[in-house]
């Protein structure tokens, strides 16, 4: 009876798992590279490396050229995303989406909005309003401050349907704000993106994630479109 008890709890956790993760698709195998390239090349840089199932900016297998922002194959519109990250001491980097990618941009951040990634206390960027770790990046303020301890692992959501963007960190709401309407507009006027061309005007983009010249991993990347 205890066998079939614990046999019939286990199939009801898998079921309400299943349930939960209905329509997400995995951005990262936890094996591989497969889906991702390096911004404005076709490989990926020797720096990012695949560790225990997550995905590893390695400083020490990067050298001069073996870095840089890792994108998507694929572009994506509405959708709900998910991932962990975590950062060594000291370090910076961060999720960006919506870009767009061509040579006349020279960087991911130079289209996309981003989900800052980063040591509250151990970066320079850190001690800068707007630039704290899930804030949306120079544009609006974390509502709280949730983030775990460095070293540890966050897990963070993206949802942006329709304009509305929402931003969560460790379970906690800590960003909602509208894209693309006058306020929006006012608000990137009073940013550090205020007189770059077409900066946070594609409604599709490729998802980021930023090599910043630090040490940082993600892991557990899916994203559900809407």
């Amino acid at each position: 009876m205890k066998k079939i008890f614990l046999s019939a709890f286990v199939v009801l956790a898998v079921t309400q798992i299943s349930k939960a993760q209905k329509g997400f698709k995995p951005l990262f195998d936890g094996k591989t590279t497969t889906g991702w390239h390096t911004y404005n090349k076709t490989t990926v840089g020797s720096g990012w490396q695949v560790q225990d199932g997550a995905l590893h900016l390695d400083l020490a297998k990067k050298g001069t050229d073996g870095g840089g922002d890792l994108v998507t194959d694929k572009e994506y519109g509405d959708f709900h995303l998910k991932y962990e990250w975590k950062v060594a001491p000291k370090a910076n980097s961060g999720l960006i989406f919506y870009v767009h990618e061509e040579p006349k941009y020279h960087a991911t951040y130079s289209t996309g909005l981003e989900m800052q990634v980063i040591d509250n206390d151990g970066h320079p960027d850190g001690k800068i309003t707007k630039h704290r770790a899930g804030d949306l990046y120079d544009l609006v303020k974390s509502s709280s401050e949730p983030v775990k301890a460095v070293g540890e692992w966050n897990k963070a959501e993206i949802i942006s349907k329709n304009g509305k963007l929402t931003l969560i960190l460790n379970g906690v709401e800590v960003v909602k704000t509208t894209l693309w309407d006058e306020n929006w507009k006012k608000i990137v006027a009073g940013s550090k993106f205020a007189t770059w061309e077409n900066w946070g005007t594609f409604k599709t983009g490729k998802i980021a994630l930023q090599d910043h010249g630090d040490e940082v991993w993600y892991k557990n990347i899916s994203i559900k479109e809407l």
